[in-house]
């Protein structure tokens, strides 16, 4: 029978940071879901089992196949799907056959089922391409897409996704969706995304105590675990009752001890007492005293013990704390003015056309539509990055974009540093405070950007945007719940339901944009390429 396991796993960060310690996992036929806190070890574990990287200790064994699809999927300058499916040289060797200049060995190795399965691989995640569309062609959506097909195109034995749901738009993830319902071999998937974790038969936890299996779907799993921390937290309660208990007990008994030891020498001194039967109940004070000190040490020993043995099977998770200083934005302040905008990247093709948005104040917008709608496009038409090929577009404020590449952070630089970067009058306190709150503290802000994981990555963004002394009033945000685990996303939810700023977003998580309090839509049309704006 097939199988992916993993025992005793260790790995550290060439700077001797530890991530993972001691992790064992064992994947048959079955689909699991693998959670945890961003910077846990997610990504790494999957890399660790596709083989990508290499555990600095413990042993992987495989027997099967394995395919794996990455976080980040790029696009490189002439790459197409047949690069990503790795099969351009053998679509090489169809094409010299068709033209007629193929050799015989060619010829004899030639697959002519090829086209054929990979497009039935791009049909299970209902992606419209050919195997020559070039990667940069595609939207961050669609190019998801195409890295989930090109994950499953050799049908294999273990599948290991890494947030596979981000970037995609209803119609993608409904495709996703029936294709893990499908699936009858193993699968790994690492996902915030619970209408997906819903799907699973266990749940894999990672956290920094180990990995820790959940039979069930997400539901299930969410029950178990709040049973289990409950116990947990009243075992602690109990240690620690018993330790406070124990402690008071040895103090009351030295206690006693120092008063007879002080009435023995006040009678001694009186001289009323023969000098051997002094020596004789000094040396038995001494002895009861040491027993006793002794038998106090071994009973506080053991409370302690018992309190640290209940307190490891409690993660300490620090809470995400995100607070912003008020924008000041009024009311009646136009924030944006679009008219009769036409954007794109070819002045012959472009790919929004009339497009007339306004807002004022503290307007709470969204922008959704399928992939390839241009969506990014007018993000980048009103952050300035892109120009319109026809039409005005104004922007009266300040505005700050985040987006799930984070792109504004040296990758080379600590997150302290980028912080005081781009908040040049922010004090060396400050720049701690607000870095604390986003779990940055301590030595944690001086981690290298390029180090992290994506979620921290995006949460080092967020504290350097938003963090501050002015915050920007017009907060322009792309996907902003890809990468970030579910604690997180709740704490941005909150500190965005008390922005007092414009907001202009682009998700299509449903639940964020219902939890942000959206009051408006710009909904894009790829068949028609023009934008038309409803209330929420």
């Amino acid at each position: 029978m097939t199988s992916l396991s993993a025992a005793a796993l260790h790995w550290a960060t060439p700077d001797g940071r530890p991530v993972l310690g001691g992790i064992d996992v064992h994947l048959s036929r079955e689909r699991i879901g693998l959670v945890g806190r961003n910077g846990v070890g997610k990504t790494t574990l999957l890399r660790i089992l596709s083989g990508d990287l290499t555990a600095t200790s413990g042993k992987v064994v495989v027997d099967g196949r394995v395919s794996v699809m990455r976080q980040e999927v790029r696009a490189y300058a002439g790459e197409t799907i047949a690069d990503m499916f790795g099969v351009a040289d053998a679509l090489g060797v169809l094409g010299r056959a068709e033209n007629g200049v193929a050799d015989l060995d060619e010829l004899a190795d030639a697959d002519w089922t090829l086209e054929e399965r990979i497009g039935e691989a791009l049909d299970r995640v209902q992606l419209k391409a050919r195997a020559t569309t070039a990667l940069a062609s595609l939207s961050g959506g669609q190019r998801t897409r195409a890295a989930i097909a090109a994950a499953i195109f050799d049908h294999p034995d273990f599948l290991l996704l890494d947030e596979p749901t981000n970037n995609l738009d209803r119609d993608g993830r409904e495709a996703l969706l029936r294709l893990v319902e499908d699936w009858t071999d193993g699968l790994l998937v690492v996902s915030h995304d619970r209408e997906l974790l819903e799907r699973m038969d266990a749940i894999v936890e990672l956290t920094t105590l180990g990995a820790t299996r959940y039979g069930g779907d997400w539901s299930q799993y969410r029950e178990r675990k709040a049973v289990e921390l409950e116990a947990a937290r009243s075992d602690l309660a109990h240690a620690q009752k018993r330790r406070a208990e124990v402690g008071r007990k040895v103090q009351a008994a030295a206690e006693r001890k120092q008063r007879r030891d002080a009435a023995g020498s006040r009678k001694a001194s009186r001289g009323d007492m023969p000098r051997i039967l002094i020596g004789a109940r000094r040396n038995a004070a001494e002895a009861s005293g040491g027993s006793g000190q002794r038998l106090g040490e071994r009973l506080a020993g053991e409370a302690a013990e018992t309190v640290a043995a209940a307190q490891a099977r409690i993660e300490i998770l620090q809470e995400l704390s995100i607070v912003l200083p008020p924008t000041g934005l009024h009311a009646e302040r136009r924030v944006l003015e679009m008219h009769d905008v036409a954007a794109g990247y070819q002045s012959n093709d472009p790919l929004i056309e009339h497009v007339d948005l306004e807002i004022v104040g503290p307007e709470r917008i969204a922008i959704t539509g399928p992939n390839g709608a241009g969506k990014s496009t007018l993000l980048k038409l009103v952050s300035g990055e892109l120009l319109p090929l026809s039409g005005q577009v104004r922007l009266g404020v300040t505005a700050a974009v985040i987006d799930q590449h984070v792109a504004f952070l040296d990758p080379a630089a600590s997150i302290l540093d980028n912080f005081r970067r781009l908040n040049p009058d922010s004090d060396e306190n400050s720049c701690r405070a607000v870095l604390a709150g986003f779990l940055f503290r301590a030595d944690a802000a001086l981690q290298i950007v390029g180090t992290l994981s994506g979620g921290q990555m995006l949460r080092a963004g967020l504290a350097c945007r938003l963090g501050g002394p002015r915050p920007p009033k017009l907060l322009i945000l792309d996907e902003p719940t890809n990468h970030l685990d579910l604690d997180s996303i709740h704490a941005v939810e909150a500190a965005l339901q008390a922005y007092d700023g414009a907001l202009l977003v682009v998700s299509h998580d449903e639940t964020f944009l219902t939890n942000i309090s959206i009051g408006r839509r710009i909904v894009l049309d790829v068949g028609y390429r023009a934008s038309s704006a409803h209330r929420a």
